[in-house]
């Protein structure tokens, strides 16, 4: 997998004769290594470097294969420098995107003007998932599935926010997962309005409305999925809401297919969301890549020309949101097909009243 990976990076640009990878999901997709503070130069002529300080030497030679493992002792770029001497090599191509301006200036000053940056993120490379990913990737929505469930039993009046989290995060660690995948939103009652209403010490209160979304990380990929339940008998306007939220995200992932632009997709639940007057309340994209990274390629955005291909895992989370009212949100990942998708989220979407 890792030469298929490698052989694509060269491909998007033949006037590559090495690359420096900066970035740490980067750095893990392309060499397996899953330490910190590292950085890989790899050559068109196939001379493979992951360059490291003492701390993660073993970790590295465990974890790689065919690379050189070097402990550059603090002198990066004179390392690169001489690496790239050895090889005969006269540019070096970097991620721009990644690099700060002073790391920039320094890489500059010790290595030569020759230095360019990528014409493409390593990141669009990293859309397309394959198949020791997408089974990682479920392994992890597998964990964020059964920790729905879970929480189901533990949310009753009184309990707080904070409290939901703290129960969730036990429950994922204890089931294989290294923790969250990013803060979790826990929102109830009038704060489930807020998109990215973290938890607070808020308690849980009667005809609440929840806004759960969570994930995890299992071997580095992750999950995400949001839900929301209702804690006794939710005003009508929330159950008007939550049935077109649902019915949304049901037309936009049964729209999903290779070969469309993610905008075309984001539209099909916008404008169902729309046709019932709430086009101004669903105020975020439709969904994103998920993988290494919580936030990856592809976007279903309105703005975004991309156009999906077979094993994009995305997420696809509809919401509508009324201030001083309560807000829903639905999310769950799927996977292109070239005839559809595959829903990787199992938890029921039916409206839960607690």
């Amino acid at each position: 997998m890792i030469d298929n990976r490698i052989e694509k990076l060269f491909d998007k640009d033949e006037k590559i004769e090495a690359v420096f990878v900066s970035k740490k999901e980067n750095v893990r997709y392309l060499s397996n290594f899953k330490g910190d503070e590292s950085f890989l130069l790899l050559t068109r002529n196939g001379k493979r470097y992951l360059l490291t300080d003492f701390r993660y030497i073993e970790q590295a030679k465990k974890e790689t294969c065919g690379f050189e493992i070097i402990d550059y002792k603090g002198k990066l770029f004179e390392t690169v420098l001489d690496i790239l001497s050895q090889n005969q090599i006269d540019s070096l191509y970097f991620e721009g995107y990644n690099l700060t301006y002073s790391t920039f200036s320094e890489m500059k000053e010790k290595i030569g003007e020759k230095i360019y940056p990528l014409s493409f993120s390593i990141d669009e490379i990293r859309a397309l998932k394959d198949e020791d990913e997408i089974e990682l990737i479920k392994r992890a929505v597998e964990i964020t599935d059964k920790a729905f469930e879970h929480i189901l039993n533990f949310i009753k009046p009184g309990v707080t926010e904070n409290e939901i989290v703290a129960e969730l995060n036990y429950f994922i660690l204890k089931n294989g997962a290294k923790g969250f995948s990013f803060e979790p939103i826990v929102a109830s009652g009038k704060r489930s309005s807020l998109p990215h209403g973290t938890a607070t010490n808020k308690k849980i209160e009667y005809r609440d409305a929840v806004i759960i979304d969570f994930g995890c990380i299992y071997d580095g990929y992750m999950s995400d999925m949001t839900r929301t339940i209702f804690v006794g008998s939710p005003d009508d306007t929330m159950i008007r809401i939550y049935n077109i939220v649902k019915e949304a995200q049901q037309k936009a992932e049964e729209f999903i297919t290779e070969g469309l632009k993610c905008l075309e997709v984001d539209k099909i639940a916008r404008d169902y969301i729309g046709c019932f007057g709430y086009m101004e309340r669903f105020g975020h994209s439709l969904g994103h890549g998920v993988g290494l990274e919580i936030h990856e390629l592809p976007r279903l955005s309105p703005k975004s020309e991309t156009i999906l291909e077979e094993n994009m895992i995305v997420t696809v989370e509809p919401g509508i949101y009324i201030e001083d009212l309560g807000g829903v949100r639905i999310e769950d990942m799927v996977v292109v097909k070239k005839d559809g998708c595959k829903v990787l989220t199992s938890s029921t979407k039916e409206l839960i009243i607690l």
